[in-house]
């Protein structure tokens, strides 16, 4: 096993405790039948090459890793509608399996690139045969509609390393804006969204339940 396997393993230990808590967050409120904030959740740690990448970008030295880069263990929590996003961030303040280190709410303050989410670092313990080690992890919390435009711009911004052509800039913000919008929209009919995915949800249950009877019905003689 080399260094970085072994510099890296309780970070993906992390990663995979951490989404199995946050599922089991939105598993609760399905089971109570209620509207749950949470549609999905995502994990990675950054791969070797990006945080040595980042690590010269932001001057820190590979001795302070662990210290310094907050995101080597990043955690997504995707939403339907904004205000669940309010709903998520009081859910994880009240935690008490790890500390939050550090909040940032680029929603309320978007990034000049027109980027929004909210931003959690929380120090993790994770147990270990050698002990308890606690690391930084990043969680984003936003909305599908933020997801799909950020996920877009990392991509361009890879490509071009952060110096967009104007063009492209002016149609990324205008991007941005136009999911602005959309959250905002949905936001407007949410109730009605969330009474005809109760009615979807209802009437498929009730197919499965005629299905799995009519399934086990014994057949009549012919």
């Amino acid at each position: 096993m080399n260094h970085w396997e072994d510099f890296l393993a309780p970070y993906k230990q992390a990663v995979e405790e951490l989404k199995i808590k946050l599922k089991g967050m939105r598993s609760q409120f399905e089971l109570e039948n209620n509207h749950s904030p949470i549609e999905f959740v995502t994990g990675r740690v950054k791969p070797v090459a990006s945080i040595l990448d980042k690590a010269n970008q932001k001057h820190i030295a590979l001795d302070h890793l662990v210290e310094e880069m907050q995101d080597i263990a990043g955690l997504r929590m995707m939403c339907q509608f904004v205000d669940d996003i309010e709903v998520v961030v009081r859910l994880l303040r009240q935690r008490n399996d790890f500390r939050i280190v550090e909040e940032r709410d680029y929603i309320t303050n978007k990034k000049p690139s027109g980027y929004r989410s909210y931003h959690m670092v929380i120090e993790y313990p994770v147990e270990t045969i050698q002990g308890e080690k606690k690391i930084l992890a990043e969680i984003q919390i936003r909305t599908l509609a933020m997801n799909f435009w950020a996920t877009i711009e990392h991509s361009v911004n890879y490509k071009y390393q952060g110096e967009f052509p104007e063009a492209i800039n002016k149609r990324l913000k205008r991007a941005a804006e136009a999911a602005f919008q959309l959250d905002e929209e949905m936001s407007q009919i949410r109730e009605e969204i969330q009474e005809a995915q109760v009615y979807f949800s209802q009437n498929k249950d009730a197919s499965k339940d005629k299905k799995a009877v009519h399934q086990v019905m014994p057949k009549k003689n012919k």
